[in-house]
């Protein structure tokens, strides 16, 4: 099997860059999330049960319980952790140095710390999915950069250290999980627009935040539609299996799968950094050879084939195509495709009930799980031989003992991710061993393993429900609210927000699936805006010369309920057109009764107003002081600078590589290594070549005293 060097360099740079943009995210947004002011006040969460120090910190892991002690608040903590986040994960995309374990585990921490007093605006899948992704960074990151190994990897292995390439397995496991999950609760969710193929007709302009180009999609035929549906449960259920193929070829095809799957939908929707995150996850479906596509190795290699080898080659060929015939026969057969020429439209339908589907999944899950125990028995006894080829006896000991490990962590963490994994069919849930459900329970406040299952069911079928807050000065005469991201103004084009994720607009689309009572945070927007707070201000219009009522608060507050739908291809400067349902929030103003009631229902009275411990402090004055110099730009653009900032350095370095090289004293060195195999005679057989001296050869070395 080929290396994994290259796709764990790619994977700790994808993680850093999305820890990038999910602190930056972040960072802009809480003043008027969490802080004293905001909808939602970090400080509730943190309130000392007088329990000790430690215990305290295991119970609710975040680091901003040490706070107070650098003179700043809840809110300012966490601003401070944001920004650090933000810096640290640039440094470790941009520098090899900072991929180190410690790094990873820093901004782990950093996430977690926030996620304990996000509260409903943080409860979401990927940042779930990030916690998981970044502690697996931690096991996959190196504990010394590459340059400073004494000893190299060399070609076909995993790495230089035996162990390197166990956590990376992990890393395709929570693919494997993530898809597959995703794939079977769409149908296990009972949806008739899943089960009915209709699922695609809806989603695009009922999705959270759509771009203008779903607009597009959402017009596409519906035979179209359904024949994505198809293509969907191919991809997320059928293929994921493919992971853990000992065929190159189908491991590289799923790749390119679920990347054009992701593609797809970050065109069409804007989903922050979660599809970002699941490109990284693919990364664990790549090696070396593909990435490193070196010319002429593969046509060498066919030319030294022997005949054992060209009948291995010849079987795993026919083996794939039997896999391809078997998912095209598959596919065809449940879902009964027919191509009609004459409209030439493809027909689909399922041709499988609810019951034929659990069945099938109760027989399945199971033996998946065993194939992941398969998978993992592989890689450890590779991982095994590779200590043995490793030489000398103190190098033999350390890498025993790094084996010893990053194995044991590698099979707890399986057995942790079990569990969630087997939420997909409550029978083998049931059957799992118990020790794993107890070591589950230990650590599943750390988030170190999680379930998923997205889009589980389709909303908006008849139309897309959408609140629209409005505000009055005397009760009669009401001005709508237009948020900067979600649906309002039926002329303003969808906007594209993508990485950022504007959690108010998020949580603004989940309110709307039902009444008030179920979205308490709701009440507390609409006291901060009667009050007038800027910080929650600004997560509506980030110009607060843009928002109504800007000059004054509003007297009156409320909402109703719309239902949205896309314009039709002819409508001219129209993206939505809507139709006004009910009143989802009662007019209410400042000490109104009712709006009284609400607040004290829900716990969020400020009994106890916030003492300004911190305002006077050196550090909350630099975090004051930073804040005022960012305010001014938008969070996508932010999030964008950043980004264009980090591909004007990689075109920096990438300039001053070659010079870099040249004034290295180990470029001779390095060059050797790099220097293909001599060509071997026609007439040689196998045995009689005579491979090229290793750099680490005495041979070598004395060639380099002599240059």
């Amino acid at each position: 099997m080929a290396g994994s060097r290259l796709p764990r360099q790619l994977f700790l740079q994808g993680v850093a860059a999305v820890f990038m943009f999910a602190f930056a995210s972040l960072y802009t947004q809480i003043p008027g999330l969490y802080g004293p002011e905001g909808i939602l006040p970090a400080r509730r969460m943190l309130r000392p049960q007088g329990k000790g120090r430690w215990q305290q910190l295991w119970e609710t892991p975040t680091l901003l319980w040490e706070a107070p002690r650098l003179g700043l608040d809840t809110a300012q903590g966490l601003e401070l952790l944001s920004l650090l986040g933000a810096l640290l994960a640039l440094g470790a995309l941009l520098l090899s140095p900072l991929r180190h374990p410690a790094v990873f585990l820093l901004l782990w921490a950093a996430y977690l710390s926030a996620c304990q007093v996000g509260q409903v605006f943080l409860y979401f899948q990927w940042d779930s999915l990030l916690l998981e992704t970044g502690f697996l960074a931690v096991l996959v990151a190196p504990l010394r950069p590459a340059f400073h190994r004494k000893q190299a990897p060399q070609r076909g292995q995993a790495g230089a250290l035996p162990h390197e390439g166990l956590p990376f397995w992990l890393v395709r496991w929570l693919l494997f999980r993530l898809m597959f999950a995703s794939g079977v609760v769409k149908l296990t969710s009972r949806c008739p627009a899943w089960w009915g193929l209709t699922a695609l007709t809806y989603h695009y302009e009922t999705q959270c935040l759509p771009t203008p180009a779903a607009w597009f999609a959402h017009h596409l035929p519906v035979w179209l539609h359904k024949l994505s549906v198809v293509a969907t449960f191919l991809i997320e259920i059928a293929v994921p299996p493919l992971f853990f193929a000992p065929i190159r070829r189908l491991r590289l095809a799923a790749f390119y799968s679920q990347v054009l799957l992701q593609v797809l939908i970050i065109i069409t929707g804007n989903y922050n950094f979660f599809n970002l995150m699941t490109l990284v996850l693919t990364t664990a479906l790549l090696d070396d050879q593909h990435l490193a596509a070196e010319p002429g190795h593969s046509s060498r290699k066919k030319t030294a084939m022997s005949r054992p080898k060209a009948l291995l080659a010849t079987l795993s060929l026919l083996l794939e195509l039997a896999i391809y015939g078997f998912l095209a026969y598959g596919t065809v057969h449940y879902f009964g495709l027919e191509v009609d020429w004459q409209q030439r439209t493809v027909h689909s339908r399922t041709t499988f009930t609810f019951h034929q589907f659990s069945q099938w999944l109760k027989t399945l899950t199971l033996p998946t799980v065993w194939l992941g125990v398969a998978s993992l028995a592989w890689e450890l006894l590779s991982a095994l031989w590779r200590w043995t080829q490793v030489r000398g006896w103190l190098r033999k000991l350390s890498a025993a003992v790094q084996l010893s490990l990053v194995g044991t962590a590698t099979v707890a963490l399986f057995l942790i991710s079990l569990v969630p994994y087997s939420y997909v069919e409550p029978g083998t849930h049931g059957r799992l061993w118990t020790g794993a459900h107890r070591l589950f329970g230990t650590v599943e406040h750390l988030q170190l393993a999680n379930s998923y299952g997205l889009f589980r069911r389709m909303t908006g079928l008849g139309g897309r429900p959408e609140v629209v807050l409005e505000g009055s000065y005397d009760g009669h005469h009401w001005t709508e609210i237009e948020f900067m991201y979600k649906p309002g103004n039926l002329s303003r084009p969808p906007p594209v927000v993508v990485p950022h994720q504007p959690r108010l607009d998020w949580q603004m689309w989940f309110a709307a699936l039902g009444p008030h009572t179920h979205s308490p945070w709701f009440t507390s927007l609409v006291l901060r805006l009667l009050q007038g707070k800027e910080p929650v201000i600004r997560l509506v219009q980030s110009q607060v010369a843009r928002y109504p009522f800007h000059k004054q608060p509003p007297t009156y507050l409320r909402a109703q309920r719309y239902k949205y739908w896309f314009s039709q291809p002819g409508e001219q400067g129209q993206w939505w057109r809507r139709q006004w349902v009910e009143e989802f929030f009662p007019p209410v103003s400042l000490g109104d009764p009712v709006l009284e009631t609400l607040l004290r229902q829900f716990g969020l009275q400020d009994k106890n107003p916030p003492r300004a411990r911190g305002a006077n402090s050196t550090l909350a004055q630099a975090l004051h002081w930073t804040r005022t110099q960012l305010s001014p730009l938008e969070a996508p653009s932010l999030l964008w600078g950043l980004l264009m900032a980090v591909g004007a350095v990689r075109v920096v370095q990438a300039l001053l590589a070659p010079w870099s090289l040249r004034s290295s004293p180990s470029a001779v060195a390095i060059g050797q290594k790099h220097r293909p195999a001599p060509q071997k005679d026609s007439g040689a057989t196998s045995e009689q070549a005579t491979p090229a001296p290793s750099p680490c050869s005495s041979s070598s070395r004395t060639t380099r005293r002599k240059k």
